[in-house]
C-alpha cells in the first residue's frame, strides 16, 4: 500500500518563515537531514519562488524544501513559476526561452535578487526545479499545480521522463501554439477559455487578459460567469454565455486531487468532495495552507491546517 499519510502544502512564494511555522504546527522537527515527521511526509504543490521581495527568504526556503525532498521527507511537483524560471535561465541559439521583458523580469525579481548570475547555488536550484515532475499520481491521491486534465497528462506521460521535463520538452513547451505548450500550460496554469472579441479584464498584477481560467472542478455550472476565475471577475456580458465545451471536468469517481495556483481567500475548504486547492494567497497577506491527508476518499474541511 502506498504511504498515505501526507501533509500537502500550497504555494509558498518565498515565505520561508511561514513554511517553518506551518511545519512546526504539523509536527515536523528539524533533523540533520532536514525537517521530518516520524509518520508523515509533505507534498509540495510548487510555486516556491517569486513574490515576497520584502522578505529575502528564497534561499532559506529552498534550503528547507530541497533538503526535505532530497532526503525523502517530502515529494514536490513543479509550479508555473519554476517552469518560468527554467525557461528564463535557459538559452537556445543565444536567446532565453522566456524573454527578459520588463514584465517577466519584474515577476521573477525576488529570485534574481537572491541568486545573481555568478552564484554557484543558482545552478543547483535550477537543477532541482528541472527534477520536479509536472504531476503526481499516487495510490490514494493526485497532485498537480493547476489543472488535472487526463488527456493532457497522458499526452505528456509519453514525452517526459517519469513526468519530468526533458530539455526537448522545455523547448517545445516554450513555443506558443504547440501541443506541448498547451498541455504544460493547462497543467501548470489552468484551463483557459478565450473571451469574445472586445471583452477583457485586468488580472491581480494589472495585466489585461482576453482569456479567462475556469473552474474545471465545477461540472454543474450552466453559465461562463459561474466558473470564471478568479471568483467574482468582471467579464461583462460574457458572464451569461453558456459554458463552453471541452472543459476537462474532474470525474466524481476519481481519487482526490490537490492543487495550488488560484490565490483563493477566506476559510480553507474543499472545492468538491474530490478536489482541494491549497493556495490561499500567502503572498497577498493570506494564509499558508496544508491538508492533512490520511487516505480518505472524501475530502473534509476539518483536515485543513494553516498559518497567517
Amino acid at each position: 500500500m502506498e504511504h498515505c499519510k501526507y501533509d500537502i502544502i500550497g504555494d509558498i512564494h518565498g515565505h520561508a518563515s511561514a513554511l517553518i511555522e506551518l511545519l512546526d504546527v504539523l509536527g515536523y522537527r528539524e533533523t540533520s537531514s532536514g525537517y521530518a515527521h516520524p509518520e508523515r511526509k509533505v507534498i509540495f504543490l510548487g510555486d516556491f519562488i517569486d513574490r515576497g521581495e520584502h522578505l529575502v527568504e528564497h534561499r532559506k526556503l529552498l534550503k528547507v524544501v530541497m533538503s526535505m525532498v532530497n532526503n525523502d521527507h517530502a515529494k514536490a511537483i513543479m509550479g508555473n513559476h519554476e517552469f518560468n524560471a527554467l525557461a528564463y535561465h535557459t538559452e537556445v541559439n543565444g536567446k532565453p526561452l522566456r524573454p527578459h521583458t520588463d514584465k517577466n523580469t519584474k515577476q521573477h525579481q525576488a529570485f534574481l535578487n537572491e541568486y545573481p548570475d555568478n552564484d554557484p547555488e543558482k545552478s543547483q536550484v535550477l537543477d532541482f526545479f528541472r527534477s520536479l515532475p509536472l504531476w503526481l499520481d499516487l495510490g490514494p491521491l493526485r497532485a498537480v499545480h493547476a489543472c488535472w486534465d487526463e488527456e493532457k497528462v497522458n499526452f505528456l506521460a509519453s514525452r517526459t521522463d517519469s513526468g519530468r521535463l526533458t530539455s526537448e520538452l522545455l523547448l517545445q513547451a516554450s513555443s506558443p501554439g504547440s501541443d506541448a505548450f498547451k498541455a504544460v500550460e493547462t497543467l501548470l496554469k489552468g484551463c483557459e477559455i478565450e473571451l469574445p472579441q472586445g471583452v477583457s479584464f485586468l488580472d491581480k498584477d494589472g495585466n489585461r487578459r482576453s482569456a479567462v481560467r475556469v473552474q474545471w472542478w465545477n461540472a454543474s455550472a450552466k453559465a461562463l460567469g459561474e466558473i470564471a476565475l478568479p471568483r467574482g471577475v468582471d467579464i461583462g456580458s460574457a458572464a451569461s454565455l453558456p459554458v463552453p465545451r471541452g472543459i476537462p471536468y474532474y470525474p466524481k469517481a476519481d481519487k482526490p486531487c490537490f492543487i495550488g495556483h488560484y490565490w483563493l481567500k477566506g476559510v480553507p475548504a474543499p472545492l468538491t468532495e474530490k478536489v482541494a486547492c491549497l493556495d490561499y494567497s500567502v503572498a497577498g497577506n493570506g494564509k499558508l495552507v496544508a491538508y492533512r491527508f490520511d487516505g480518505e476518499q472524501v475530502l473534509s474541511e476539518d483536515k485543513f491546517v494553516f498559518v497567517k
